[in-house]
C-alpha cells in the first residue's frame, strides 16, 4: 500500500521535504562567486548536474534569491567546486545564512586561490574547481535555475589516474533528505550493455 499525495494541495516545505529525501543522493555544487563590490561569497547548492558536453554547461538550482544568484546575475561568472568528504564541516557551514557583506571564506576559514579564467575565487582545497561563465538563467515559480558554461577546469593530480578523476580519491559528498549527508560507499563498476550483445546477455 502506497501513500499518496497531490502536491497542489500541500504546503510548498511537505512537498520540498519529500521530494529532497526521495531525489537522492543529490551532488553538492560548492559555489563561489564575488559580488559587485568584490566581496567573495560561497554556498553550496545540492540541486545541480551536467547540462551539456558540447558546449559544456552544468547548472544549479538558487531557492529563493540568494548571494550566489545575485552576484552571478551581477558579474556573469562563478565557480563550482566539488564538494570533498574531508570538508564536510566547512560545507555545512557555509550554508550558514550569514548578513550579505559577509564572506564565508573568511568567516568558516576557507582557504582561497585565484581562478583562471573568472574573477570568483576556488576553493584551494577542493579537488576540482569548475569555472563558469552565465550561460543563462530559468525562473521557475521559487527558484532560479543557473547554466553556466564552463570554460576552465582544474584538477588536482592527486585524483587523477591516468588522466581521469578516480572517484574514491574524489571522495565527493552528496545530500539526502532532512539533515542527512552521504559519502560514496560502495562502488559498482557495471557496464552498459550494447544491443548488439543483448542476446549474449539474456
Amino acid at each position: 500500500m502506497r501513500t499518496e499525495y497531490n502536491p497542489a494541495q500541500l504546503d510548498p516545505m511537505v512537498v520540498y521535504r519529500l521530494l529532497t529525501a526521495t531525489v537522492v543522493p543529490r551532488p553538492i555544487a560548492w559555489v563561489s562567486t564575488v559580488s559587485a563590490d568584490g566581496t567573495d561569497n560561497l554556498a553550496p547548492h545540492s540541486f545541480f548536474t551536467v547540462s551539456s558536453v558540447a558546449p559544456p554547461i552544468v547548472q544549479f538550482t538558487s531557492i529563493g534569491r540568494k548571494d550566489s544568484l545575485r552576484n552571478v546575475e551581477a558579474t556573469g561568472e562563478f565557480v563550482v567546486n566539488l564538494a570533498p568528504e574531508s570538508l564536510v564541516d566547512e560545507v555545512n557551514k557555509t550554508a550558514t545564512d550569514f548578513p550579505e557583506g559577509v564572506s564565508e571564506f573568511d568567516a568558516v576559514g576557507v582557504e582561497r586561490e585565484a581562478g583562471a579564467r573568472v574573477k570568483a575565487p576556488r576553493v584551494a582545497r577542493s579537488p576540482v574547481a569548475l569555472e563558469c561563465e552565465l550561460h543563462s538563467t530559468l525562473g521557475l515559480g521559487n527558484a532560479t535555475v543557473v547554466f553556466g558554461r564552463v570554460v576552465h577546469l582544474a584538477v588536482d593530480e592527486t585524483v587523477l589516474d591516468d588522466g581521469h578523476p578516480e572517484i574514491t580519491r574524489l571522495r565527493p559528498l552528496a545530500r539526502l533528505g532532512k539533515d542527512e549527508w552521504s559519502t560514496i560507499g560502495e562502488v559498482l563498476d557495471l557496464r552498459r550493455i550494447r544491443y548488439t550483445d543483448w542476446s549474449e546477455s539474456s
